[in-house]
């Protein structure tokens, strides 16, 4: 192509068509044609970004790997710019960008950039606005993305949380509608037999002992099996059925008190009377299972409700802390168990209100919280503090971690920084818990060393009369 006719296309350019033809001249002298095929890459993540991308024609893509293979996060036409734009601190890419068709690219090197901005003022001027517009775009892209992303590792998390309780109902549940029926033919056979007040006042005193409390805390399976087999052998001894040891051992009867019933009870009637123990016993033991179960589902939904304040408009108003810091430990608990990593939350007593957006504190905590677990190791430990500092709340967040080396201290809250293995990770959660805490007028900082970093959230209290109005 010669420079007339990139001269003529460049002034039908919809980004660029308006900007004055002597400066579409100096694009042209000092750009340089690139021609890519479907499929060829433009650029690559890590590698610097060398030059302004002038797009003529074709179609061309942004793609990052967030750990379920690689997204679309931006597209451009012919018409469009990208790469490095004037006054940019962008340095490389967080993706990858192909061709999706074959594209025609005029190439303006870095080298000239600068002179470019002298000598170009109306492409500099329409430029630096596509660079404002290209960044409120991908940031609001990207926040929405994390966003998502946090809600995946969230709803993961919950459903194994939510799993075990939900099992443990269903497998409960199960087991109830057989024991209901022992209890029913136990209980017709002890309308049969024609026992005493002594002796039904024997059977009563064994039956509070079994709706007591579990005093023998959690037995080992290895406990279990030696008391099933206990209770077997003492069924056996008194010529009783066995077939009820199993069921008759998960219960809070002793054998002293089976001793007692012995005493007062022929064997018909000491066998209809155990298996009526046991199925009534274990009837409510299965109940109360199923009332514990209930209620750790429930607390798990009012912790992901709490979190995530989703019945509550998203206006700026008197935030307590404690319950937004106690959420997120309890939905982020899953993560915690896997790893055995010890929470704890500990808030000073009469501890003030702050004015802010809860949904977006509680991101902050949810964030910073999880970075934290990530950063310890199997059997770690993560504190959370807040406390009244003069007229500011501050939220502490302290890991047994390795820590942040020094290298990387000043890139931490960079845009598309991470640590983390490709794919687990953008780099966007400190950044975007930056922008959070700016917006709720607080401030964020941290210290760190090995075995020990601590992230601080400054954030004004709502009486404070200083306070900015948000």
């Amino acid at each position: 192509m010669i420079e007339r006719d990139l001269i003529d296309r460049l002034s039908e350019h919809r980004t660029l068509g308006g900007a004055p033809r002597s400066e579409l001249e100096w694009l042209a002298a000092h750009g340089t044609m690139r021609r890519l095929n479907t499929g060829e890459v433009l650029s690559v993540k890590g590698v610097p970004v060398e030059a302004l991308y002038i797009i003529l024609s074709g179609r061309l893509a942004l793609f990052v790997d967030r750990g379920a293979g690689l997204n679309k996060i931006m597209e451009w036409r012919g018409g469009d710019v990208a790469g490095l734009l004037p006054y940019s601190r962008l340095t490389t890419p967080p993706g990858y960008s192909s061709a999706l068709e074959p594209v025609e690219i005029l190439a303006i090197p870095r080298a000239y950039l600068r002179a470019m901005a002298q000598e170009c003022f109306d492409v500099t001027s329409i430029l630096v606005h596509t660079m404002i517009d290209r960044a409120r775009l991908f940031t609001s892209t990207e926040l929405q993305n994390e966003k998502l992303i946090s809600l995946g590792k969230l709803s993961a998390g919950l459903a194994h949380e939510l799993n075990n309780p939900a099992s443990a109902i269903e497998r409960c549940g199960g087991i109830l509608k057989g024991r209901i029926e022992d209890s029913e033919k136990a209980t017709r056979e002890l309308v049969a037999s024609r026992l005493s007040e002594a002796q039904i006042a024997a059977i009563e005193a064994v039956r509070a002992a079994c709706l007591a409390n579990h005093s023998h805390g959690v037995r080992s399976p290895l406990e279990e099996s030696d008391h099933e087999e206990a209770m077997f052998q003492w069924l056996a001894r008194h010529g009783l059925d066995t077939a009820h040891a199993g069921m008759l051992a998960e219960t809070e009867v002793t054998f002293e008190a089976l001793e007692s019933l012995a005493a007062v009870l022929e064997r018909p009637d000491l066998n209809a009377v155990v298996r009526w123990l046991a199925a009534g016993c274990a009837v409510r033991s299965l109940t109360a299972k199923i009332q514990d179960s209930s209620a750790r589902i429930s607390s798990l939904v009012n912790a992901v409700k709490g979190f995530t304040h989703m019945d509550q408009a998203n206006v700026a108003e008197p935030v307590d802390l404690g319950p937004g810091l106690s959420d997120t430990a309890a939905v982020l608990s899953s993560k915690a168990h896997e790893k055995s990593v010890v929470v704890t939350v500990e808030l000073e007593a009469d501890l003030p209100r702050v004015r802010g957006f809860a949904a977006e504190l509680n991101q902050v905590w949810g964030n910073l919280i999880d970075n934290a677990l990530d950063a310890v190791a199997h059997g770690g430990r993560v504190d959370i503090f807040a406390t009244r500092e003069n007229q500011r709340v501050v939220v502490r967040i302290l890991d047994d971690g390795p820590g942040i080396s020094d290298e990387i201290r000043h890139q931490i809250f960079d845009p598309f920084f991470t640590t983390k293995p490709q794919g687990q990770g953008v780099g966007l959660g400190l950044d975007i818990v930056r922008r959070l805490v700016n917006h709720n007028d607080g401030a964020i900082e941290f210290e760190s060393r090995p075995g020990w970093t601590e992230f601080r959230v400054r954030l004004p209290i709502a009486s404070d009369p200083h306070a900015r109005s948000l």
